[in-house]
């Protein structure tokens, strides 16, 4: 793994789970991206992809060193004789399935199945060859050897999350690219079996000390006289002990060969030229479901059904005239009449004067099964995608610094822009070629943030219909970052026309009304104007003229009858309390004070406020009248007087400050007291009259309200109004 991260760049972080279980879970969280030394189960497939093998770990059987140098074989172990080997293991269930009947001693682990051995509770184990070469290094096993292999070899995958499905093909490239000569250099580091070798054996050296030594006595005997014939004879000696050794150790090579075929990985079926089968290794029988030898002399068409006289013997020429390699994919007929998806390779082979077609067979079900469900992932997807209420597509960048492009439309497209799903996703940037120009600038830029800044994209306008007339969507996608650079969104259009034009008419409808409640107030405030002065100049005209009536009859008669004086009396002072009257009700429609300026309005105002509540009210006004147009004057004293109404209702303050400010073109109005305040945000619907009806005065008058409270620290309303007042500060 790590020449493999050295050679393309990859910075690896190790982390460590204490079983397959903890491994899975951690997959399942995204906490691990590759995970090396897997073996491709049933359960594992669940979790992860796995690349091709890229190590082949046997296991080895070990004993005590032997006094003679032969390999030990399962077949030949005795019945009594033990077997420690580790009970998790594939060794195990490999024992156990094709040697039921050896003795098998259960261990935890490798170790205690070497433990075993050397406790002599056992008289052989059966141990991983890469454990083996890591447990040989310890001094407490100096006295073990390997003695035979029993033919199981786990294949050690590379395996990969299953949200990655190009890495597993990645890394197979990268491993097939790795030095031949480093993998044999890593191999002979970690993986160094001790088999037994013929100079470790205590028989041979005694066997050859006696040797030698009836040899040095013959040679001291008959050294004149026979030491020509004696070198000739330790020549031909030695020659013979080397050609037996050779024999022996090429007898051991075949045998070990031919087991590896018969236990190989792949299916391996020897065919002659009449299709008969003349040679079946056991993992092909097994894959077929046939017993042992079985399969020898049956015709290849009983395996497929398809497969006649004709199209073998075509193959047969064809292969044999071209010695080339045919591979391909196809269902074989196992023995229960089950159909089985095979890959198979074809290569023709010459033995001396015998003439075969080897077929290599790898059960490819797995894969099948998994093509499968990626082809009704994908049917399932599209089925969503033409049913979802808009268009669904995703966006990608086929590798990175490159422009995106439009990888998938869905059918959609038809309805919302008048073009097909394939017209519409050779289209780029995007649909900029139906985006409705007056929404153009909006889309680029929404476009441009998306895919420089790798964000999500969202955007809001208006696309061109093939038949000329414009819908409004709602674009959204929200986008994933891959390790290599590329990016993807996934996304939807929707089509809200009728939304946009409910909202359009909600809003002329709002602006309408708004219009009107503008008119009506100035309407009111006219009306009020008018009853002011009506209330003022009449009933003031009459007051007067019973005020003058009165006292005129006061000095002609008051002297003559005391109750008459008493009557007049009391008839000038109801006189007088109704001028009062007559003055407050003026004042209520429309303060006389308005006409000498709004800042003299506002001082009025809190001094009335003041003298009626005891709330304290500081006041700050330019000295200079602002003469601003009855309308703006008119709104800015009603919001007054509506706050202080609510700071006498609601804020329980002792103090109350009012400013109002100019600037070149804009005119400010603050009122900050010092009460409970309150959180804005949170004011129930229905409770706050007063509040709405500032803030539509406030629009009405194209200004700004600002609230800013909290509670237990006051409240302070701000309202800014644009106007031209730089003649009247000058």
């Amino acid at each position: 793994m790590n020449l493999l991260a050295s050679q393309n760049g990859l910075h690896l972080s190790w982390r460590v789970y204490p079983n397959q279980n903890a491994l899975d879970a951690a997959v399942e969280r995204d906490e691990v991206d590759v995970a090396p030394g897997m073996q491709q189960t049933p359960a594992t497939l669940r979790h992860w992809l796995f690349s091709l093998p890229y190590l082949r770990v046997p296991h080895k059987l070990v004993g005590f060193r032997a006094e003679s140098a032969d390999v030990v074989e399962l077949d030949r172990l005795a019945l009594n004789e033990r077997l420690a080997i580790d009970q998790s293991s594939d060794a195990w269930q490999f024992v156990e399935r094709n040697y039921p009947e050896l003795t098998r001693l259960p261990a935890r682990s490798d170790r205690q199945a070497v433990q075993a051995v050397e406790q002599q509770r056992a008289q052989y184990a059966i141990v991983d060859e890469a454990q083996l070469a890591l447990l040989f290094k310890e001094p407490a096993f100096s006295n073990l050897a390997v003695v035979g292999d029993i033919g199981d070899t786990r294949l050690l995958r590379l395996a990969v999350r299953k949200d990655w499905p190009e890495l597993p093909a990645l890394l197979d490239q990268a491993l097939s690219q790795l030095p031949p000569e480093r993998l044999e250099k890593i191999r002979a580091t970690w993986l160094r079996p001790n088999y037994p070798r013929l100079l470790d054996t205590i028989v041979f050296w005694q066997r050859l000390t006696l040797a030698l030594t009836i040899a040095a006595l013959l040679a001291l005997g008959l050294w004149r006289r026979q030491r020509r014939a004696r070198r000739h004879a330790e020549a031909r000696l030695l020659s013979a002990w080397q050609e037996l050794e050779t024999r022996n150790a090429t007898e051991a090579e075949l045998r070990l060969s031919q087991f590896s075929i018969d236990n190989s990985t792949v299916g391996i079926l020897w065919v002659s030229w009449d299709s008969r089968i003349r040679y079946a290794n056991r993992t092909a029988e097994r894959m077929l479901g046939y017993a042992q030898g079985a399969l020898l002399a049956r015709r290849l068409a009983e395996l497929e059904p398809l497969l006649d006289s004709h199209t073998w013997l075509d193959a047969w020429n064809r292969l044999r005239t071209n010695h080339e390699i045919q591979s391909f994919e196809t269902q074989c007929r196992r023995l229960d009449g089950q159909p089985l998806a095979v890959s198979v390779t074809l290569s023709f082979l010459q033995f001396g004067r015998a003439e075969y077609l080897v077929v290599y067979l790898n059960d490819i079900t797995e894969r099948y099964m998994a093509r499968a469900a990626l082809a009704e992932s994908e049917a399932r997807y599209k089925s969503m995608a033409a049913n979802v209420p808009g268009m669904v597509f995703r966006l990608e960048t086929p590798q990175a610094g490159e422009p995106p492009r439009l990888a998938f439309v869905g059918a959609a497209s038809q309805h919302l822009l008048g073009y097909p799903a394939q017209t519409v996703q050779g289209w780029s940037q995007g649909w900029r070629q139906a985006v409705d120009e007056a929404d153009l600038p909006g889309y680029l830029a929404a476009w441009h943030q998306a895919v420089d800044e790798a964000r999500d994209w969202r955007w809001q306008g208006r696309l061109r219909h093939r038949d000329g007339h414009s819908n409004w969507v709602d674009l959204r996608a929200s986008v994933r970052r891959f390790d290599d650079g590329r990016r993807v969104w996934d996304g939807i259009v929707w089509d809200i026309s009728q939304n946009k034009h409910h909202e359009l008419q909600l809003a002329e409808s709002r602006s309408q009304l708004r219009s009107l409640a503008a008119h009506l107030e100035s309407v009111r405030e006219e009306e009020k104007a008018r009853i002011a002065r009506e209330v003022h100049d009449e009933l003031g005209q009459i007051l007067t003229v019973l005020r003058l009536e009165t006292s005129m009859c006061e000095l002609g008669f008051a002297h003559l009858d005391t109750k008459l004086a008493e009557r007049l009396g009391n008839m000038k002072k109801l006189i007088e309390s109704t001028f009062q009257i007559v003055r407050d009700v003026a004042s209520a429609l429309r303060p006389p004070v308005l006409d000498a300026g709004l800042g003299s309005a506002i001082e009025w105002q809190a001094r009335r406020f003041e003298s009626r509540t005891g709330i304290a009210c500081l006041v700050s006004v330019p000295d200079t009248p602002l003469h601003l147009d009855d309308t703006q004057a008119i709104g800015l004293f009603r919001i007054l007087q509506e706050a202080l109404t609510n700071v006498l209702r609601h804020a329980e303050a002792a103090t109350v400050s009012i400013g109002l400010s100019a600037e070149a073109r804009r005119v400010s109005l603050s009122i900050a007291d010092d009460g409970k305040g309150f959180q804005p945000e949170r004011q129930p619907a229905g409770r706050s009259f007063g509040l709405v009806g500032m803030r539509e005065r406030v629009w009405l008058l194209g200004g700004e309200l600002q609230i800013d409270s909290q509670p237990g620290q006051g409240t302070t309303l701000l309202v800014r109004l644009p106007v031209d007042c730089r003649e009247e500060i000058q």
